[in-house]
């Protein structure tokens, strides 16, 4: 008759270690996948922030097209030919 009083406990080790194994493998799976999902969302974002510093550029620039234009018309005006300062009323025939 053989006694396994080592053989047993080593069985109990080895059965551990698998299930330590298999936590370690099913965490780094998880944590595989939320890195993919940050670095996806770091994208989405970066893109975002592209987008809006465009639509921030032409909001300004079409802004200072906007304010040109009224001081250009405003110059143009100017330069046109001047009405007369003083206005002329017909004489009145019951003086």
């Amino acid at each position: 008759m053989r006694f396994r009083f080592f053989s047993t406990r080593t069985e109990a080790h080895v059965r551990r270690s698998l299930e330590y194994l298999e936590e370690a493998n099913l965490a780094w799976v998880e944590h595989q996948a939320a890195a993919e999902h940050h670095a996806a969302l770091a994208r989405m974002y970066a893109e975002r922030i592209q987008r809006i510093e465009e639509e921030m550029k032409n909001a300004q620039q079409s802004r200072s097209v906007v304010m040109r234009q009224p001081q250009e018309e405003a110059r143009e005006e100017i330069e046109r030919s001047k009405p007369e300062s003083i206005v002329v009323y017909p004489a009145r025939a019951g003086r």
